[in-house]
């Protein structure tokens, strides 16, 4: 772990002041996804789903983007206290398990600190995704590494962000990772401030 929750969890003062847990049903591709959700001043903002992961998702069904049978990995627990999401995650994985068990080899979740360990990350995936992790403009160059590396192979990238000017978003989709991506916007949403972008390793 690296550095202390409030440095990697921003919050707002009086954020999640009382601690409670909730469990969310999305409807996804005609299924009923459940997430388990805990808010609490520790976790800040990693416990909650946010509205670009949602977009991404709808993008996906609206694509009609067969993900079935590819390697797909996403990076969505931040650069630190990562083991406290990730075992959120676990319980939602076991939670969303198919009836008839996983077609492939099932979900895993793993702690990946970027920028530093992703070299103990294979590069061969098919897919890269991120929602809503484009808002700490000291951890860009720790992504953008960890994105490269990921990408070798081949992998394409989309990402879905809320369009934060105070949090320098679009400065790293315009500048930072075009230095290493082709990168297009494939999807704005002005009213809720949501973009979604694809990007492949040049």
């Amino acid at each position: 772990m690296i550095g202390d929750a409030a440095h990697i969890f921003p919050a707002e003062d009086g954020l999640f002041e009382e601690t409670f847990s909730t469990d969310n049903t999305y409807r996804v591709h005609g299924l009923n996804i459940t997430i388990h959700q805990d808010y609490s001043a520790s976790l800040g903002v990693a416990a909650s789903v946010w509205d670009s992961a949602l977009h991404l998702c709808q993008f996906f069904e609206s694509e009609s983007l067969d993900l079935s049978g590819t390697r797909i990995i996403e990076l969505g627990g931040g650069t630190g206290l990562v083991g406290i999401v990730a075992a959120r995650l676990e319980r939602n994985i076991a939670a969303n398990t198919p009836l008839s068990g996983w077609p492939s080899d099932g979900p895993a979740v793993s702690a990946l600190a970027w920028g530093l360990d992703h070299s103990r990350f294979s590069s061969s995936w098919d897919f890269v995704l991120g929602a809503d992790i484009v808002y700490l403009p000291e951890t860009f160059p720790l992504l953008l590494d960890t994105l490269v590396h990921l990408c070798r192979d081949g992998a394409v990238v989309y990402l879905a962000s809320t369009m934060r000017r105070e949090h320098g978003a679009q400065d790293f989709y315009d500048r930072m990772l075009p230095q290493m991506f082709s990168v297009e916007l494939v999807q704005r949403d002005p009213e809720n401030n949501i973009n979604i972008y694809k990007a492949t390793l040049r």
